[in-house]
C-alpha cells in the first residue's frame, strides 16, 4: 500500500521553470541540453588536438568509424555530391542525442535529466529537420518540380501525401522523447523498491536505458537521412 501511495506521488512531465525575455523555459531541460552540447564539442576539440595521419587513438577511430558509416549511407541512398551536407548533419545528430540520453549519469550539483525525455527538445529537432528537408527538396527541384513530388498522379494520393508529411515530424519527435520519457519513469518507479534490493534492478534498467538510447539516436540520425534522400531523389538519379 505504502509503494503504491509513493507512485501516486510521482509527477509526469513537471519541470522546475524559469522565464527568458518573457518566454517560459524548462530549466532541467536547457541545463541538461547545454551540458549535452558542452560535452560533444569538447571532444571535438580534444579529437582535433589529438588528430593524427598515422595510427589514430581511440577518440578518432570512433569519430572517424561513425562518419565513415554515415557516409556510405548517404552515397547508397543519394550521393553524396547530391546534397553534402547531410553527413555532417546526420553525424552531429547522432552524436549528440547519444549524448543527451545519457548526460543524466553525469554527477553535477543539480540533477540533470536526459533532455531528450523533453518533448519540446524532441519537437524542436525533428521541426526543424524536416523543415530543413523541404528547403533542401525546393533549391534542388524549385518550388514547381518539388510540390509536383506530392501531386503527382495518382491524384487520389495527394491527401495522404500530406498526412504522411505532416506525419515525419510528430513520428520523429514522439518516438525518441517516447522512449526516453519512459526510461525516466521506469528509473522513478524502481526507486520505489526497498533498498536492499534497489541496486540489482537500477543498474540493470540503466544499462538496458543506456542501450535504448544509442538505438533511438542511430535511428533519428537514420531517418533524417531517409528524408532527405526522398526530398532529392530525382537529383540523385
Amino acid at each position: 500500500m505504502r509503494a503504491i501511495a509513493l507512485a501516486a506521488d510521482i509527477t509526469v512531465g513537471e519541470h522546475p521553470r524559469f522565464e527568458l525575455f518573457g518566454l517560459g523555459m524548462n530549466r532541467d531541460t536547457v541545463l541538461s541540453t547545454v551540458v549535452a552540447g558542452g560535452i560533444l564539442i569538447a571532444l571535438g576539440l580534444i579529437m582535433r588536438a589529438q588528430i593524427t595521419d598515422g595510427v589514430p587513438g581511440k577518440l578518432q577511430l570512433t569519430f572517424e568509424s561513425l562518419v565513415s558509416y554515415i557516409h556510405d549511407l548517404v552515397e547508397e541512398s543519394m550521393g553524396v555530391r547530391v546534397a553534402p551536407f547531410v553527413v555532417p548533419l546526420a553525424t552531429t545528430l547522432f552524436a549528440f542525442i547519444l549524448i543527451a540520453n545519457m548526460v543524466e549519469v553525469v554527477p553535477t550539483q543539480e540533477k540533470l535529466i536526459s533532455p531528450t525525455s523533453d518533448i519540446n527538445l524532441t519537437a524542436a529537432m525533428a521541426v526543424f529537420v524536416v523543415g530543413w528537408v523541404h528547403l533542401t527538396g525546393i533549391r534542388k527541384k524549385g518550388l514547381i518540380g518539388y510540390a509536383g513530388s506530392f501531386t503527382g498522379a495518382p491524384r487520389w494520393l495527394i491527401p495522404f501525401r500530406g498526412l504522411e508529411e505532416v506525419a515525419k515530424p510528430l513520428s520523429l519527435a514522439l518516438r525518441l522523447f517516447g522512449n526516453l520519457f519512459a526510461g525516466g519513469l521506469m528509473i522513478q518507479l524502481i526507486a520505489l523498491l526497498p533498498t536492499f534490493v534497489l541496486w540489482a534492478p537500477t543498474v540493470v534498467w540503466k544499462l538496458f536505458d543506456m542501450f535504448i538510447g544509442g538505438i533511438q539516436a542511430l535511428i533519428f540520425s537514420l531517418l533524417t537521412v531517409v528524408y532527405f534522400s526522398h526530398a532529392v531523389h530525382e537529383e540523385a538519379h
